[in-house]
């Protein structure tokens, strides 16, 4: 009756945690704007955002992109978008940043058109970049420069932009335009049609240098204390050189973005403004089939696999929001290093997630032992694709990516209670699960991959003092 009792109260957690956490479940130069709108100084948020765009290429019509939100403004780093970078100079209008920057740009994933078919796949990639942008009441003036940081295309671009923040109200809006001079090894990389290509309805084409112009209008709607709808709508002009391209359609490509974000900052001001204790976290676990689901239920906790592997490493923390709205409810940013021990079958290998964390301690027996259930979203970047991943995607003849999104749910208990120790009373011991997937092939930021890895760990926490 008593375990009956605890499962079904982990149960009513987990579904509070899912809707409070896990919702962000769900191109460059066309959403940077977005993270200037969406973020404070010093705040954090996450969402998820709906990309639909009309491709540049004949014969393909209107693609669909899941962009996941990991937004974060910090004194001198920050995540935006499809942008991560470090502000090198920030003083009252003027504002330096070197950051990288996602390029969607590429031959659409899924069955290949007619226009394309038997020319080499021209891939996404990211690229390395410095900006400088002016505020002023009259709007705000941009330029950037970008390279190809992956060798992938091998080009550059120069970016020259305008835009005017509206406000009235709930509304928030920003009409802007941005021109592109894009290299000619960038054009011809995916516009161009090489030698080895051309067939007698595809000649040989290369358009060489040119100049793209955007015009967007962007904005966000405050729903309530931190729930934002955003969108946007804009339309791409490309150089003519690149519309005589044998493999691109004539006319303009219209971009529609909707979404939605939660902003951890801007509503909660004081919490910014007083010193937080900074959170340790030590971790170590193996690698399961199990699928993260059976493991959070607790149908499946399994560590015995084929290839034995696991990971240890450490995380620190950050507490963002506590009792939100009076519930017995937190939020913890969390950065954590954890390295793969890949026991022979591959190079062992780092990973770095970013991660806001939702605990929940309303139990009814939490005033004796104090238990939180956890439960993490972010982004993970890891130095080599872990081997379980590899062994399982590749044998099904998936993507594989190093940037994947992140979960981690947990639960844990109090040392202090536990052993009646006062001292011990902010350190933890608990069970998690270190979860990486791709957005069921759904995002091309995340490598249209479908599937990832599962470990489960232990570890032990505790606030430093």
């Amino acid at each position: 009756m008593i375990r009956d009792r605890i499962v079904q109260h982990l149960a009513r957690a987990w579904r509070f945690l899912l809707l409070a956490a896990a919702f962000p479940l769900a191109a460059a130069a066309q959403t940077a704007p977005l993270g200037d709108l969406l973020v404070a100084p010093g705040s954090a948020g996450l969402g998820a955002m709906i990309r639909s765009e009309r491709s540049a290429y004949k014969g393909v019509g209107y693609s669909q992109d899941l962009v996941p939100l990991y937004l974060y403004e910090g004194k001198r780093f920050f995540l935006h978008p499809t942008r991560a970078g470090l502000k090198l100079s920030e003083e009252g209008r003027h504002r330096v940043d070197l950051f990288l920057d996602f390029r969607f740009e590429g031959f659409p994933v899924g069955p290949t058109p007619g226009s394309l078919a038997g020319m080499q796949t021209r891939e996404s990639s990211t690229d390395l970049g410095v900006s400088y942008a002016y505020r002023a009441a009259w709007g705000n003036l941009k330029a950037e420069f970008l390279r190809d940081a992956l060798n992938v295309n091998h080009g550059e671009e120069l970016r020259f932009g305008y835009s005017y923040d509206w406000n009235s109200g709930r509304w928030h809006l920003r009409p802007a335009i941005t021109l592109m001079q894009r290299s000619a090894k960038l054009n011809n990389y995916y516009y161009g049609v090489r030698p080895g290509e051309a067939t007698a309805n595809r000649p040989q084409y290369m358009p060489g240098a040119g100049t793209d112009a955007w015009l967007g209008l962007y904005g966000y709607y405050d729903l309530s204390r931190g729930w934002r709808l955003l969108g946007g709508l804009g339309t791409t002009l490309s150089d003519s050189r690149v519309r005589t391209s044998p493999i691109v359609r004539d006319g303009s490509r219209p971009t529609l973005f909707l979404g939605a974000a939660y902003d951890f900052g801007s509503y909660h001001r004081a919490l910014f403004e007083a010193p937080e204790p900074l959170i340790v976290k030590l971790v170590y676990g193996k690698s399961t089939d199990c699928n993260l689901i059976n493991t959070m239920t607790l149908r499946c906790a399994s560590v015995t696999t084929a290839d034995n592997t696991r990971i240890a490493g450490f995380e620190l923390g950050k507490p963002f929001i506590t009792r939100v709205h009076g519930w017995p409810l937190d939020f913890v940013g969390y950065v954590s290093l954890l390295q793969h021990d890949e026991r022979g079958l591959q190079d062992n290998s780092l990973q770095l997630n970013a991660y806001m964390k939702a605990y929940y301690y309303g139990f009814p027996w939490s005033e004796r032992v104090r238990t939180r259930l956890g439960f993490g979203v972010g982004v993970s970047y890891a130095q080599r694709v872990p081997f379980v991943e590899t062994r399982d995607l590749v044998g099904r003849g998936e993507n594989t990516s190093r940037v994947l999104n992140y979960l981690d749910p947990t639960i844990d208990v109090s040392v202090g209670d536990l052993t009646g120790a006062r001292s011990l009373k902010e350190t933890y011991w608990g069970f998690g699960v270190s979860h990486r997937s791709g957005a069921f092939g759904a995002s091309r930021l995340l490598g249209n991959v479908n599937g990832g890895s599962n470990y489960i760990y232990t570890y032990v926490e505790w606030k430093m003092q």
